[in-house]
């Protein structure tokens, strides 16, 4: 046997030996979920006979934390067991119990949980279990996308249906406007919001942190290009940064924009999707989309300038994590006034 044929049979071992180790360690996960989740059960079961006391709940607790401590090693303290309790509660009412009996009940470690019950709002947490089981979101990750609010971002620029569609199906791309968030929220940068920056030294710190940047975005997005040189007429153009989304098969263009939003950088970006549509796109790929990533979106000079049909949007960023109260506050008025709304339109229908 060659040196050659000896590296691929390497290669083949080594990663069959890489998958068998992830799948132990994912069957080892999943089945201390279940475990916790049972023995959340009981004690939950076990408290409610006989409604006892709070003080005796604890006494219990604490005795059986020392027994099972005793026996098993770490792992099993009061908090602990207060933590697979609240586990129990949280997801017996989100989850059926015929749907618990499957081993797809539960698809993220024990950290990924611990993260999950902190998010108050069923919808939002089904949310975030659904785009972190799909995208296999790291707890470092899925942590970040409930610290910058992301499900209410995503929500505040969609309808109630799509809304329900969030917390059932997580984010679905369809059309170009799905991947829009308001605002989208660039904290990693590091840039300091009352300071000074170019468009240049934005642009340079996204390069330098292009995985966060792209798991801001979202699902399905590579990277292409910087500063993207296109000539024609002897004149030479370039593009902020080009990514390409491959859920709606279109290529994305980026303009960085650190100054008041103008029609002319409309009209520039709007030449900019025109020339990847007539001379970069492949006829089995979706129009081109252009985003222009601002401090401040003025959304009256995009609807004058633009068409409705326009490929072209105009998206804020902010350089720190969200208010969340405030953006969960937006999204309530949001629903009520869409749902006062539908209501007048169905009584005037009706009558």
């Amino acid at each position: 046997m060659n040196i050659e044929q000896s590296g691929i049979l390497y290669d083949k071992v080594a990663k069959l030996i890489e998958q068998a180790r992830q799948k132990v360690t994912t069957t080892v996960n999943l089945t201390m979920v279940h475990t916790y989740y049972e023995i959340g059960r009981y004690i939950v079961e076990d408290e409610q006979q006989g409604e006892r006391r709070a003080e005796y709940g604890k006494a219990l607790l604490k005795e059986l934390s020392k027994q099972l401590t005793e026996r098993f090693g770490k792992g099993f303290s009061v908090d602990g067991l207060e933590r697979m309790k609240n586990f129990y509660l949280i997801y017996s009412a989100q989850k059926s119990e015929t749907v618990l009996r499957i081993s797809e009940a539960f698809s993220l470690s024990w950290s990924h949980y611990l993260v999950l019950m902190r998010v108050d709002n069923p919808d939002a947490r089904r949310f975030y279990e659904i785009e972190a089981t799909q995208q296999q979101w790291s707890v470092r990750q899925l942590a970040r996308q409930c610290s910058s609010s992301l499900y209410e971002r995503l929500a505040l620029s969609r309808d109630k249906d799509e809304i329900m569609r969030l917390a059932n199906e997580g984010q679905t791309l369809e059309k170009p406007a799905d991947i829009l968030k308001s605002p989208f929220t660039l904290e990693f940068l590091g840039l300091d919001e009352r300071s000074a920056y170019t468009e240049s030294e934005l642009e340079g710190r996204i390069i330098s942190n292009l995985q966060k940047f792209l798991l801001e975005m979202g699902k399905g997005f590579l990277f292409e290009a910087r500063q993207k040189r296109f000539t024609f007429d002897e004149d030479s153009y370039y593009v902020d940064l080009v990514l390409y989304n491959r859920l709606l098969q279109s290529y994305v263009l980026i303009d960085l924009k650190t100054n008041k939003l103008s029609h002319q950088d409309l009209g520039q970006m709007q030449m900019y999707v025109n020339y990847y549509d007539r001379y970069v796109k492949q006829p089995f790929e979706n129009p081109t989309i252009g985003i222009l990533l601002c401090e401040t979106a003025n959304q009256t000079v995009v609807e004058l300038t633009l068409p409705k049909d326009s490929n072209i949007h105009a998206a804020e960023y902010a350089l720190y994590l969200p208010d969340k109260k405030l953006l969960q506050q937006k999204l309530q008025e949001w629903r009520n006034e869409y749902e006062g709304v539908t209501a007048i339109k169905n009584k005037m229908h009706d009558s």
